[in-house]
């Protein structure tokens, strides 16, 4: 199928959400005003997140923020996050085949780099191997039911290729130790092997998906529940994102890339041209250090989306979701614990331990987010600030693991760190990948995950920018296999 890159997309209809986004019905709070978000920036003042504020873990955190700013670029991405990143990256990967001139291309961060979502979350790199796909071949066709899984491999497949091809993962600590979906009800473990059937009958790489009994969970990790296990990897997110950054920044290709920290993009505004020239500047971005003339913008600020384009705020659009993060030590050994990652149905939780010293008998931390089920019925929704922490939330993290695994949590230890990120959702559990629309030219987006972008967010930067490179050289943009059509924009206006 080819699609045009100038001009809308796809039209399609905004269907209900997944089953991943349904749950304990959240739903009925999408209808919820948002004019009580009278700042949609991030705040400046945000709780510290593990992956972010250890020491020396984010080198590039004030990169560009000081001394002159790049006031004229080809290509502006909003966003220094795993979404803005790989547009960047894909770009310089894409631009040695185009003939044309080289590109500038300057990344746009409205506090330090990658504080937003991609700094904030679980670490989890967790294709989906099969889960809700009875949903999704319900709601949209078992092709983009199949889809839905081959987008998650490919994300994988990339990181892990770009990491083993720069020597990278000892830097980002990566594990391969598989993740295992608990059952805490009956109901959901059938409707999980329902939809393994399902996906099975589609034909679905199901390889490495093993059942396991409660007794074996209990004698092999300690919980009383059945569960399922399936490859997966984790990673320390911002880790990735600087190396991927460093990657692009020193490769010998036709994009020339600049980062400017701290400075926020607060307007945007069409600049007078009568060129019909692909790369005349068509946008001024305003910041408060000044202003950046450019072709192309890419919206790759997820739950923020709502600042720049109005539009998309409210429940059509993208609803700022907060999440919440804890960093805990176990009572255990990291062999009693093992690498394994671990998610919860039908609840939000998810975690895994950190990679340990064993010989110096070091206890892991073990990274545990979720339970927004207990700040029911808000969910967290429409809350932008991540300076803040909800107690109710924070309470039911720190009972979970100990009710969970007894005697391996202590449920008096205190996390070593706890904080929250911001998450942007939207009504069909997807995100929105492509043009913005009319009124719009050559801006695009690719944002709003609703809480799972650790697998999807890689490769939707790939799709913007092989949709702006296809743009630029004139050619028509033929849908990847791998990308799910409805993720695709269908003018936003």
């Amino acid at each position: 199928m080819l699609v045009d890159c100038v001009g809308i997309l796809v039209s399609i209809a905004f269907l209900p959400y997944a089953a991943h986004s349904l749950r304990l019905g959240e739903q009925e709070v999408l209808g919820q005003s948002t004019e009580d978000l009278s700042e949609w920036l991030p705040v400046s003042n945000p709780t510290k997140s593990f992956w972010i504020d250890s020491p020396n873990a984010n080198p590039l955190a004030a990169e560009g923020s000081e001394g002159a700013l790049t006031d004229n670029a080809d290509i502006c991405i909003i966003g220094s996050g795993m979404t803005g990143i790989s547009t960047a990256y894909h770009l310089s990967k894409l631009l040695p085949e185009s003939p044309s001139d080289p590109l500038t291309a300057v990344i746009l961060e409205a506090r330090d780099f990658c504080s937003g979502a991609t700094g904030r979350n679980g670490g989890h790199l967790t294709p989906r191997a099969f889960m809700e796909f009875s949903t999704y071949s319900e709601l949209y066709g078992e092709q983009e039911a199949l889809k839905s899984l081959a987008i998650e491999h490919h994300t994988a497949e990339g990181i892990l290729g770009s990491l083993k091809s720069a020597g990278l993962e000892r830097a980002v600590d990566l594990v391969e130790g598989g993740h295992i979906n608990i059952f805490f009800t009956e109901q959901s473990e059938l409707d999980a092997k329902a939809d393994y059937e399902a996906a099975k009958a589609a034909g679905a790489d199901l390889r490495g998906v093993e059942w396991m009994e409660k007794e074996y969970v209990f004698s092999k990790f300690g919980a009383s529940h059945p569960g399922v296990r399936i490859p997966a990897h984790n990673l320390w997110p911002l880790k990735f994102v600087t190396g991927l950054y460093n990657i692009t920044k020193l490769k010998e290709s036709k994009l020339s890339l600049s980062l400017h920290t701290r400075t926020p993009v607060v307007s945007i505004s069409p600049l007078k041209s009568e060129s019909r020239e692909l790369l005349s500047r068509r946008w001024n971005l305003t910041t408060p250090r000044g202003s950046v003339s450019c072709s192309y913008v890419v919206h790759a600020t997820n739950a923020y989306t709502g600042h720049l384009l109005p539009q998309m705020r409210g429940s059509e659009g993208i609803v700022p979701t907060r999440g919440q993060i804890i960093a805990v030590h176990a009572n255990a050994s990291a062999e009693a614990l093992t690498k394994v990652s671990w998610s919860g149905d039908p609840g939000s939780e998810y975690w895994f331990p950190r990679p340990v010293n064993a010989s110096e008998g070091e206890k892991p931390l073990v990274i545990l987010g979720g339970g927004r089920e207990a700040s029911a019925p808000g969910y967290e929704r429409f809350v932008i600030d991540d300076s803040t922490l909800n107690p109710v939330v924070g309470q039911s993290l720190r009972q979970f693991l100990p009710d969970v695994f007894p005697g391996k949590f202590d449920e008096t230890q205190e996390p070593e760190m706890e904080w929250s990120g911001i998450m942007g959702y939207t009504r069909i559990g997807d995100p929105f990948v492509g043009p913005v629309g009319h009124g719009h030219d050559g801006q695009y987006i690719s944002a709003g995950y609703s809480g799972h972008g650790m697998p999807r967010a890689f490769s939707c930067g790939e799709a913007v920018a092989q949709m702006i490179v296809a743009n630029l050289t004139g050619h028509m943009w033929t849908i990847p296999d791998w990308l799910p059509r409805r993720y695709l924009t269908s003018g936003l206006q």
